[in-house]
């Protein structure tokens, strides 16, 4: 049996699609695994923040064309670049076990935020990212990096930024955790929605490729990833809008945490939500619409009018 992962180029999509071919290998030596590496449009526009030309659905719009022509059997993603809307005849069938979720602040002098001087550059691609970072020093100047891990890295080691914010997860995957100066934990600085965690997006009622990926699927990863989800899907948010949430589950009981600011950070509208893991779109909708209630929505409706 040969299954085809479709699959980013990029170093940190390799790995992630590496994993998941040597475990299905690993628990089925009748099955072989292929990568098809595919090039989505936000792998080629790097000189425009993902704000100004679509958003995160130029990282698997590719990826999910080639699974409905059924040139590969399974894509995967990287959940925090997938939108919270699927095309029709695919599904998220496995979630493997999160990774770190938090994002991780990199400097150079390895210096806190507190200790870097006014004005200081701060590299990221994300909305979210600056606008929590403009939350706690308004004076950062944030400059907008696009590229793989080591490009942005390269950027503050070349001096051109004092600093750049990343996914810990990523970083960990390529092997590269030991550049952390420190990982912001999510009580103060909120990750995106599905951040550390992968999905493995399919063709629904294929129950062939499902068998051999199924066994990755990680339950509470699931349940706090489609938590975050529906807090995504009700506040209709993408990359144009400073969206995050962040849920654990201790016993039966699942906390989500999310908010929506203003870019600038001059205003962050934030909440928490508890209740039955069993249930996590329910706790998403309810954070949501309590977040909308308390002006969420405002915030929401400038933002999209302002990027039409």
């Amino acid at each position: 049996m040969i299954v085809r992962i479709g699959t980013r180029g990029s170093p940190l999509a390799l790995a992630q699609s590496e994993w998941v071919r040597r475990e299905v290998e690993a628990r089925f030596p009748d099955v072989r695994v292929e990568l098809v590496r595919i090039k989505t449009t936000g792998d080629k526009i790097l000189d425009s923040p993902l704000s100004k030309v679509g958003g995160k659905g130029l990282f698997v719009k590719e990826i999910e064309e080639a699974l409905l022509r059924e040139d590969v059997d399974v894509a995967v993603h990287s959940m925090k670049d997938v939108p919270a809307e699927l095309p029709p005849g695919l599904g998220l069938m496995a979630y493997p076990e999160r990774e770190d979720p938090r994002d991780a602040l990199i400097t150079s002098g390895n210096r806190g935020l507190e200790d870097l001087p006014r004005g200081a550059r701060i590299g990221t691609s994300s909305l979210r990212r600056a606008a929590q970072i403009l939350k706690m020093r308004p004076d950062f100047c944030i400059v907008s990096l696009r590229g793989n891990v080591d490009t942005r890295l390269g950027k503050l080691d070349s001096g051109e930024v004092e600093a750049v914010v990343l996914a810990m997860a990523g970083l960990r995957r390529l092997g590269r955790e030991e550049r952390v100066t420190r990982a912001l934990e999510p009580a103060e600085f909120l990750p995106a929605i599905g951040q550390g965690a992968l999905g493995l997006e399919m063709r629904t009622g294929d129950d062939r490729v499902l068998k051999a990926f199924g066994f990755l699927n990680h339950e509470p990863t699931e349940h706090r990833v489609r938590a975050e989800r529906a807090l995504l899907l009700r506040l209709e948010g993408g990359c144009q809008v400073p969206i995050a949430g962040h849920a654990e589950i201790e016993g039966a009981t699942i906390t989500l945490r999310g908010l929506v600011a203003e870019l600038d950070g001059s205003r962050v509208i934030s909440g928490r939500v508890e209740g039955d893991a069993s249930h996590p779109e329910k706790i998403g909708v309810e954070l949501a619409d309590r977040l909308l209630r308390e002006g969420a929505g405002e915030i929401l409706k400038r933002l999209l009018e302002g990027n039409e």
